[in-house]
């Protein structure tokens, strides 16, 4: 099936390179504000000029430090200003970008390293500098460390390392002496040109390096966008991963198309509260975080006096009927909207100025499936929520839903310019100008995603006959029970997500006789449950230990059987009682659980559910 080809897939300015817009936007633009960070609790602007001015220095410093046309710079940070500097400074002037995680180890810093053959390296602080210090002589490409945050660091002194002020000097001195350099780089820019590397989050082995082009992104600017779309002026969060293709999409390229304002989190930890201060008008999250809200609604409810909840359930209810006509795309009734109108100014606002989401126009999930009736909450609750599909190799967006074309359950309609079909055994296949041009240093992986100019996706999914597509699982996910039964464990583990008291959940039962879950408990409401209940514990692993707590899991799981028929059914389950963070290894630096890894290290804890029988 084949959506709407464009004609050209450039934006609508007419150029066809990341920094040819770029340049464009700066000069466009101006002293209007191009992002904020916070800075001693002030929300502290930078302009156009600033921006370009920044990451012209950082791109000109580079080739005074000898950066050649497709030499790699990669960033180990968090999210800041500063990564993006860098990152559009690289690219502007003929380097590949390479985002590492944050979380990365010292011994994954040094694989990507290697893999990538990196020859810059930008990192955040002391703390990141200190993993490229614990491999420095086992990485023989990188030439030049540049320190964004000196704390900590001001009687330090090597050769390899230089902090990005002493940057930002050396490419204004190299401005002046070639005062050509700039534009001429950026004009050198072709299309097909290798514009970045996204390292593969490596749930079944090594991170692979997806490679992306200009015209992969500059495709995915205008195609992305034509369901619901980022506009001049909107206000956004940046929050999850840069190196991750959502987040680089969101923050960096939609932002260049969009002319939008991005407004950087401090840290994870203050993420809530930034979130209130800022209150984006579009925002995109996954669907953890969109169940993090959801909890904390739920969890408090349960605390408020009886005239809140009762008021919350009627306004909710309001919020259910209107909600029911918008996503059927039909107009409510007058009195329906006026009703739900005074619901929202009584009530509804209320709940969404506590998330920080009370401007918001819409709001976008992906990277991982959702629960249909968190989809339904939210718009209950007057927030359009839209879920798209597509993967780091086909450099963000393939399939989503929007106001034109909506039904909860799919993933939405194809975007403009995309092709799919599905191969015999229901896998979905992708081509287009967004599919990638492969992974780096490993032909053999790339002959397996890339046949015939289709992108083979590993996911399984459907079309129906008005065009929307559903993804069931991941081919490799879907479960085969001893009976012959095919299970697709997502839609279970969804269901189960959907509960306050469970942050994640991989369900098992491959050539068993029935299912079993792994389950990791939320450990914030978990604990206020626990403390309610006057349950003692002493730490995570006791709390898992409980048998309250067992017993309200158990409940939580019993809720959840009765909406599925009985060959899905959870029959037993398990808590994983270690507090699981980025940094460990069954984590997806998208707070994932990596489902192959789980059955693996957790593979006695299974077999106790199955043991006695």
């Amino acid at each position: 099936m084949n959506a709407p080809v464009l004609e050209q897939p450039i934006l609508r300015d007419g150029h066809a390179t990341l920094p040819g817009l770029f340049r464009h936007r700066v000069n466009e633009l101006g002293a209007r504000v191009a992002m904020r960070e916070k800075e001693f609790g002030i929300w502290k602007p930078i302009s156009w000029t600033e921006y370009g001015r920044r990451v012209r220095a950082i791109g000109l410093g580079l080739v005074a430090l000898g950066l050649e046309r497709g030499d790699v710079v990669a960033i180990l940070s968090e999210n800041n200003k500063e990564w993006i500097f860098s990152d559009v400074g690289a690219i502007c002037v003929g380097g590949v970008s390479c985002g590492i995680y944050p979380t990365d180890s010292a011994n994954q810093v040094e694989y990507i390293v290697n893999n990538s053959k990196a020859e810059f390296l930008f990192v955040e602080n002391e703390e990141q500098l200190d993993k490229y210090l614990a491999v420095r002589e086992r990485v023989p490409t990188l030439k030049k460390v540049i320190v964004y945050d000196m704390e900590g660091l001001r009687d330090f002194a090597d050769p390899a390392v230089m902090p990005i002020d002493r940057l930002y000097a050396l490419g204004a001195e190299y401005e002046k002496a070639h005062p050509e350099e700039w534009n001429k780089r950026v004009d050198e820019a072709q299309p097909e040109d290798l514009m970045i590397l996204i390292y593969t989050s490596g749930t079944t082995g090594p991170p692979k390096g997806a490679m992306i082009s200009h015209r992969n992104v500059i495709f995915q600017m205008t195609a992305g966008q034509s369901g619901v779309s980022v506009e001049d002026g909107d206000e956004q969060l940046c929050f999850l991963p840069l190196c991750h293709i959502a987040e680089r999409s969101f923050s960096v390229f939609w932002q260049l198309a969009s002319k939008s304002i991005i407004n950087f989190v401090e840290s994870p930890e203050t993420f809530a509260e930034n979130l209130r201060e800022v209150s984006p008008t579009t925002m995109f999250a996954v669907p953890r975080i969109w169940e993090r809200f959801y909890s904390a609604v739920a969890i408090q409810l349960r605390e408020a006096t009886w005239i809140g909840r009762l008021a919350y359930r009627w306004a909710l209810g309001v919020g259910r009927k209107r909600a029911a006509h918008v996503m059927d795309g039909r107009k409510p009734p007058a009195l329906l909207d006026l009703t739900f109108r005074l619901a929202n100014w009584l009530v509804l606002d209320n709940v969404k100025r506590v998330l920080g989401l009370h401007r918001t126009r819409w709001v976008v999930t992906g990277a991982a499936p959702i629960a249909p009736d968190l989809i339904r909450w939210y718009f209950a609750i007057g927030i359009e929520m839209y879920e798209v599909y597509g993967q780091t190799e086909n450099c963000g967006i393939a399939t989503g839903t929007n106001p034109r074309a909506l039904k909860v359950g799919t993933v939405g309609v194809i975007s403009p310019g995309t092709e799919l079909k599905l191969s015999p055994e229901g896998e979905i296949l992708l081509k287009g100008p967004h599919v990638f041009m492969g992974y780096l240093n490993q032909p053999d992986k790339t002959s397996d995603a890339l046949r015939d100019g289709w992108l083979y996706t590993g996911d399984v999914g459907t079309i129906d006959n008005q065009g929307f597509v559903r993804i069931t699982d991941r081919l490799k996910d879907i479960i085969i029970t001893a009976g012959g039964k095919n299970i697709t464990p997502s839609e279970i583990e969804n269901q189960l997500k959907f509960s306050p008291y469970i942050s994640d959940a991989v369900v098992i039962g491959d050539r068993r006789k029935y299912l079993t879950a792994l389950i990791m408990i939320d450990h914030d409401n978990v604990a206020k449950y626990a403390q309610d209940k006057g349950v003692p514990f002493s730490n995570y692993a006791s709390l898992c230990r409980a048998q309250e707590v067992q017993d309200l899991i158990r409940d939580e799981v019993d809720r959840v059987n009765k909406l599925l028929a009985r060959v899905e059914t959870v029959k037993k389950f398990r808590l994983i009682d270690t507090l699981l963070t980025a940094e460990d290894e069954e984590l997806t630096p998208t707070m994932k659980l990596k489902r192959k890894l789980v059955n693996k290290k957790y593979a006695p804890l299974i077999e106790s559910m199955y043991k006695e029988d």
